[in-house]
């Protein structure tokens, strides 16, 4: 396997410089291929994160950044995505490196997607109406939109190449700062890419990277100067600091996750859908909350559709990131391979048949789990109920479409879901009648355009499109004199 030269840190990057840490431990990021220590830097303690949020406050207050035009925000935006296609073979080589997924998958479903939600968030900027005047009761108000302040966003090691774009773009378009804290298992692209976010244009003080683990974010969230969390994990995570910020009184935003529905109806055109439907379960080796873990599939087609998916989905080759046969990586590192594997044993022991089991390499680490395929499953079995996080697929039989929908909205989430149908109109029509966030119609994905977010214990807020940026925004009123018009 080709190897990314070792990145060793030994200062964190706060308020746009990089400085001596206070906190003397270290983090070792750990390739989850091979197994190999891959490079290091110092954990940002509770000192360390009050001198990031220090920067933030400072460069909030001054008004380097919420007072420069929203127009010129957006173009330091759009720079920042176009710096990062610019440098994409370095970036993609290096989280694939930190994550395992392929070079390949990395630049698809992050690099792709995080630039287009950054350029996103900068039209969104460009067509918002910043200031508007209303006429009501009393007369004429001015309705002002000003950032929210300082940002405290948290993110996961899954995508973050993307989370990194999803939480600085709406933050930065909206004139906010920002302390950002990677996950533990994936901090090395974030002090790369808030390197590349100071290039474009960023001014001092506004960004700032700590890397760490529970302590350090919660030492972000419990942080007095910090005026709204972002954060994007797992749903347990999402509940704690959404009880500490309604403690606090503090704005938050949480994405978290989801054992979403893909409703695969009579009519549709299998050849066509198969390799799609396949690809929504197990993007990212299943290590996405918006994986379509649960097919929904017509009785009357169901070993014809099972046989097309365990076709497809046995040509998803897993191997090393960069082997050009490797289809899909590594899980992130032992505990998530151990959980996998457990709810795999588990679908098995509560009477599911996993009719596609395809082996891992016996080379590098150990956490190699191939595409797995289960029928028989009922959605009160265990591996229907919880999101896995691997590349597990349950495959459900209904007998009508109202069945497919309750099956579906039997669900404690509602962040993605899909309909897979010749009927347009009609997969639409079923869409509607699903409680989740988003949905798509024969295939899936996140348009930068279109708010994001989720039902239930999906989270709470919406990210993307103009939604995305109003949640980092205060509306505020003047009510003009009596009688003034402007």
């Amino acid at each position: 396997m080709t190897t990314v030269a070792p990145v060793n840190t030994d200062q964190l990057f706060l308020g746009g410089r990089w400085v001596a840490p206070h906190s003397t431990e270290r983090l070792d990021v750990v390739s989850p291929a091979t197994g190999e220590t891959i490079g290091s830097v110092p954990v940002a303690d509770a000192t360390d994160v009050g001198t990031a949020v220090a920067a933030a406050r400072l460069s909030f207050e001054s008004g380097v950044w919420r007072n420069t035009p929203p127009a010129e925000r957006a173009a330091v935006i759009r720079r920042a995505a176009e710096l990062i296609n610019e440098r994409s073979g370095e970036i993609c080589a290096l989280i694939s490196a930190e994550m395992g997924a392929t070079p390949g998958d990395v630049a698809t479903l992050q690099q792709l997607a995080g630039t287009g939600v950054l350029n996103g968030y900068a039209d969104a900027a460009d067509a918002y109406p910043w200031e508007e005047t209303r006429h009501g009761m009393f007369g004429e108000s001015l309705v002002v939109r000003e950032p929210v302040g300082v940002v405290g966003a948290i993110i996961a090691w899954n995508v973050p190449l993307f989370l990194f774009c999803n939480k600085l773009g709406p933050a930065l378009t909206a004139g906010c700062s920002v302390v950002l804290k990677p996950a533990p298992e994936t901090p090395l692209n974030a002090n790369l890419l808030a390197e590349i976010f100071t290039e474009a244009g960023i001014p001092e003080g506004v960004i700032s990277v700590v890397p760490g683990g529970i302590d350090t974010g919660k030492a972000l969230v419990e942080h007095p100067d910090v005026d709204k969390i972002s954060f994007t994990g797992s749903t347990a995570a999402g509940r704690s600091i959404a009880a500490r910020c309604g403690e606090l009184l503090k704005r938050c935003t949480l994405e978290l996750g989801g054992k979403s529905a893909a409703i695969v109806l009579e009519d549709v055109d299998l050849p066509a859908a198969a390799p799609m439907l396949v690809f929504s379960g197990i993007l990212n080796s299943g290590q996405a909350c918006v994986a379509q873990t649960r097919v929904l599939v017509p009785r009357s087609r169901h070993d014809e559709i099972v046989q097309a998916m365990v076709d497809v989905a046995a040509t998803f080759t897993p191997g090393l990131p960069d082997d050009p046969e490797t289809k899909i990586g590594p899980l992130i590192n032992d505990a998530q391979h151990a959980k996998v594997t457990d709810y795999i044993e588990r679908g098995k022991a509560d009477g599911a048949t996993a009719v596609l089991e395809v082996a891992g390499p016996d080379i590098g680490s150990r956490n190699w789990v191939g595409p797995t395929i289960f029928t028989g499953v009922t959605n009160e079995m265990t591996i229907a109920r919880e999101e896995i996080f691997g590349p597990v697929i349950s495959i459900i039989a209904y007998d009508d479409v109202d069945e497919a929908i309750a099956i579906a909205n039997d669900s404690d989430y509602g962040l993605a879901g899909s309909v897979w149908t010749a009927d347009v109109p009609r997969g639409v029509e079923i869409a509607k009648q699903v409680r989740t966030g988003t949905m798509g119609i024969n295939w899936y994905a996140i348009d930068p355009s279109a708010p994001f977010g989720g039902y239930k214990n999906s989270g709470i807020g919406r990210e993307n499109g103009r939604e995305g940026l109003e949640s980092y925004l205060e509306h505020k009123a003047i009510l003009m004199p009596m009688g003034y018009t402007s």
